[in-house]
């Protein structure tokens, strides 16, 4: 057994993988963690580098470059051109990220799965009764991003970014170890409200980046103002930015989870279920 299937192991028990990464200090870990992965040293780069792939599965084949200045730098890493297709039909809502698919299906009752047997409610996700109105009935897609993965989120459509709102909160983990112990987990956590209208139909769509452990912030790149964690107060920015299907909108700064909310009519496109490994580009709804 080699050192990585060991080390997998151990994290794969539920119960010591909560206690390791949520009943800790979670936001001086994640400071400490900010830090470190920004220092140029080679030393430092290199072994920072190399237990991250000793825990995580990363595959830098497709990565724009293959030398890095830190370990930040390999996080938040660019593709090749062309390593990403994106469905250019127009009738398809295309997936933001590289994720694999958590909780999705419809708003039922002002409320949205966290993992099965585990709701919580659309209104404290997003702060405010009009929003929750506004995607009554509608479908959604959590999309969890895990630490080795590609960590840049682009635009699902043509679009329209007309607002960005920023709430501030904790750093839980997003794993399925603390989503089936932490109740309205994503109602806790720091997060960005991204509010998009689609150039087709005009239809109001959603992403809604949710920070966690270890993730230094999320960056949008449209706005000079980055989110940084622990800003003390929500914030809420008017935005007239406009963005083509596949078209970068930000990152984070390790890995995490974005939650697609669309209205009523949208439905999911084939294939796309709980567990299901999906790529940035590929269709994750059709829109009515």
């Amino acid at each position: 057994m080699t050192l990585r299937t060991s080390i997998g192991a151990i994290f794969e028990q539920e119960d010591l993988n909560f206690l390791l990464t949520n009943r800790v200090p979670r936001r001086l870990l994640t400071r400490c963690m900010g830090w470190l992965s920004r220092i140029e040293q080679p030393l430092v780069r290199n072994l920072s580098i190399a237990v991250w792939r000793l825990f995580c599965d990363v595959d830098l084949s497709d990565a724009k470059k293959q030398e890095f200045a830190s370990l930040h730098d390999c996080f938040v890493r660019e593709l090749k051109d062309g390593a990403r297709p994106i469905d250019a039909a127009p009738g398809i809502l295309v997936s933001p990220c590289d994720a694999i698919v958590g909780a999705c299906g419809t708003v039922s009752g002002g409320e949205l799965l966290q993992i099965k047997g585990r709701a919580y409610p659309l209104r404290e996700l997003l702060g405010d009764r009009a929003r929750e109105e506004e995607y009554a009935g509608g479908t959604y897609v959590t999309l969890r991003l895990t630490a080795g993965m590609y960590h840049r989120f682009h635009a699902p459509h043509d679009c329209a970014v007309e607002q960005v709102a920023y709430i501030p909160g904790d750093v839980w983990n997003v794993n399925p170890a603390a989503l089936k112990r932490v109740d309205k987990l994503y109602c806790r956590n720091e997060r960005a409200l991204v509010r998009t209208r689609l150039a087709l139909g005009s239809q109001v769509v959603t992403l809604v980046p949710v920070a966690a452990i270890l993730v230094a912030g999320i960056r949008l790149r449209f706005l000079d103002l980055p989110f940084k964690l622990g800003n003390g107060a929500a914030t809420v920015i008017p935005c007239e930015v406009r963005l083509r299907k596949g078209e970068e909108m930000g990152w984070f700064e390790h890995g995490s989870t974005i939650i697609v909310l669309a209205p009523q009519s949208f439905t999911l496109a084939d294939g796309v279920h709980d567990g299901r490994a999906i790529r940035m580009g590929q269709p994750l709804m059709r829109l009515p």
